[in-house]
């Protein structure tokens, strides 16, 4: 199969290299020509992901009309600020019947859409041909081949099927699933309590925190997820609970990595610049906290996640409002 794959960072390199592993022809659109220039001639991805080497059989390049020629698959893998213009450099270039695959995370930060839509909206594909991969996946273990799993979810089985097929390996389990909404907010929101992960570590609160925190991120995930749309049981899986865990308890994760600094004492705009790498989790909280508004549906955690990040509030501050709010039965307003 011919597959394009639309983002060289990290995650969409490591896609790259599954899918040539897997015996597909593979070409990878990156935005810098340094980047391609590295994985054509020295077949690796140092800025991006460090220490894997990439298959000389995977080529990169920075023309969209060779990236999408002939493929049956484009796999996009961009951050949510850039997804849209992204996309429309490759608009009138697709084939009719194309699956469009969304690996990115997070929400458009105007509309408030989940990235799918924004896909949908700029590349005029039908509903059907629309496929978003999302799971617990570090993309430098995944490069490195070490056990992983995801799920690819559409409406539209045989679709998702087809998807399945040309990711699925020893070392990468795919799982398939009808709820493509839930699949998408569960990996977009959980950038978000990764960082008030790494804040309560910041802080040097403990593992009894951190489990709470999670524990309650989960009911928050699962109570906007279900005004939306989704069903409540997809949060209980890989793209709910599995990218929640590994996001807040990873070391690798750069959210809660900028939680942690947070933490410490440093501002965001110091942390958000002194890496290369997106903080996902910074603008969605903004969405996030705007979506709750729209419907009126409470989130705590993501409201004192929004003071923190946009309105100066101090981190302990938050921590101690959230421990003496008003008292609740535990399994309340979860589903």
């Amino acid at each position: 199969m011919k597959i394009g794959v639309v983002g060289a960072g990290g995650w969409g390199t490591a896609q790259a290299k599954l899918l040539v592993e897997n015996g597909h022809q593979v070409i990878l659109w990156a935005y810098e020509p340094e980047t391609v220039q590295e994985i054509n001639e020295l077949h690796t991805n140092q800025r991006f992901l460090p220490g894997v080497n990439l298959p000389e059989d995977l080529v990169a390049s920075q023309d969209p009309e060779e990236v999408v020629s002939g493929a049956e698959l484009i796999v996009f893998v961009v951050p949510s600020q850039w997804l849209r213009s992204t996309a429309k450099l490759f608009a009138d270039l697709l084939s009719p019947n194309v699956i469009i695959v969304n690996a990115s995370k997070g929400f458009d930060h105007q509309s408030l859409n989940l990235l799918s839509q924004v896909l949908k909206e700029e590349l005029g594909v039908p509903d059907q041909q629309l496929v978003v991969l999302s799971g617990p996946n570090h993309s430098e273990e995944v490069g490195r081949q070490i056990p992983s799993a995801t799920v690819v979810a559409s409406p539209e089985l045989s679709v998702t099927e087809i998807v399945q097929e040309a990711y699925i390996s020893p070392y990468f389990r795919v799982y398939t699933s009808l709820d493509r909404l839930g699949v998408e907010i569960g990996g977009a929101l959980k950038n978000i309590y990764a960082i008030a992960a790494g804040i309560c570590e910041g802080l040097n609160y403990g593992d009894n925190t951190k489990a709470a925190l999670v524990t309650r991120a989960l009911a928050e995930m699962r109570r906007l997820g279900e005004v939306m749309g989704a069903q409540p049981v997809t949060f209980s899986g890989l793209s709910g609970l599995g990218d929640l865990y590994v996001t807040a308890a990873s070391r690798h994760s750069r959210n809660a990595w900028a939680g942690r600094e947070i933490g410490k004492g440093r501002t965001l705009e110091e942390i958000l610049s002194s890496t290369p790498m997106v903080v996902e989790g910074v603008p969605t909280t903004k969405a996030a906290y705007e979506l709750s508004k729209r419907f009126q549906v409470e989130l705590p955690i993501i409201e004192k996640m929004y003071q923190i990040l946009y309105s100066g509030y101090h981190p302990r501050q938050a921590v101690e409002e959230l421990m003496t709010r008003k008292r609740r039965h535990e399994t309340e307003s979860i589903y």
